[in-house]
């Protein structure tokens, strides 16, 4: 059994203040004092905040009406083995990544978290790359045979590197941004042969990490958005990974800290 002394620990989270963009169209983080050291003894703060800036899990509720809240979520359910795949190596604006992709580059079993690396952590808000509209608006996505795979895999939860665990095209980003959604069109059918409306269909591929994932007949898997930090030291590495929000009683969604721990037999 590993000692204490031989593990090691990973923060793939990222830094979180009033620069740290939110998700397109959600609140921003705003922070203010309401006292200060003198005259009173202690510093206090309020924050205003959507839950949906820096790295967060999205729960359940957010997306399902009858879904849990991140308080019910179990400690078993947000920590366990898993992997960090590495696919920054296939990085594009608009890409599209497959269940294939992913599986030639690790070891992958059932019913493990899984984290995937874009690349797409180096357009971070505090990163020297830092570029929000690549990070929000252009970064890679899942293939429609991912949703099927993901729920035969059973994973307890998935993390991306990047604004969001759908394409940003199959999100409502695609009315948002009619000019980016027109160059992601052009993308596509010089890539696949197929334009956007054809690779994801609306209404039936909307938003389909999220709608055909959360609710609990497709086996409630969420996911964390905009992990980082230390992602890219663990590339295609099995390990124990831990996400903590904090215990919010009627929470949609919620901030987290991301810790991988490398040592223990995952």
């Amino acid at each position: 059994m590993a000692s204490w002394n031989d593990i090691k620990m990973y923060d793939l989270s990222i830094r979180t203040g009033i620069s740290t963009p939110p998700w397109p169209t959600y609140e921003p983080l705003q922070v203010k004092y309401f006292k200060r050291l003198s005259p009173n003894g202690a510093n206090g703060q309020v924050i205003t905040t959507s839950n949906h800036i820096g790295t967060h899990l999205d729960g359940p509720l957010h997306f399902d009406t009858a879904g849990r809240d991140i308080a019910s979520l179990e400690l078993t359910k947000l920590c366990a083995p898993g992997v960090v795949v590495d696919l920054s190596d296939m990085a594009e604006d608009y890409g599209i990544y497959t269940p294939d992709d992913l599986m030639k580059r690790a070891d992958i079993r059932k019913g493990d978290i899984l984290i995937i690396n874009t690349g797409y952590n180096k357009y971070g808000w505090d990163q020297p790359e830092a570029d929000e509209r690549r990070y929000m608006l252009r970064h890679p996505g899942p293939s429609m045979d991912f949703v099927g795979w993901v729920h035969k895999m059973e994973f307890k939860w998935i993390g991306v590197d990047c604004g969001s665990a759908d394409h940003p095209f199959n999100t409502k980003i695609r009315d948002w941004e009619p000019v980016e959604a027109e160059i992601c069109d052009k993308v596509f059918q010089a890539k696949y042969g197929k334009g956007l409306n054809e690779v994801y269909k609306w209404p039936n591929t909307y938003q389909c990490m999220h709608i055909q994932q959360f609710p609990k007949k497709y086996g409630e898997i969420i996911h964390a958005e905009c992990v980082g930090g230390q992602i890219n030291e663990l590339s295609n590495k099995r390990c124990v990974i831990g996400c903590f929000p904090w215990k919010f009683v009627d929470g949609e969604s919620a901030f987290c800290r991301i810790v991988a721990f490398e040592g223990f037999d995952a």
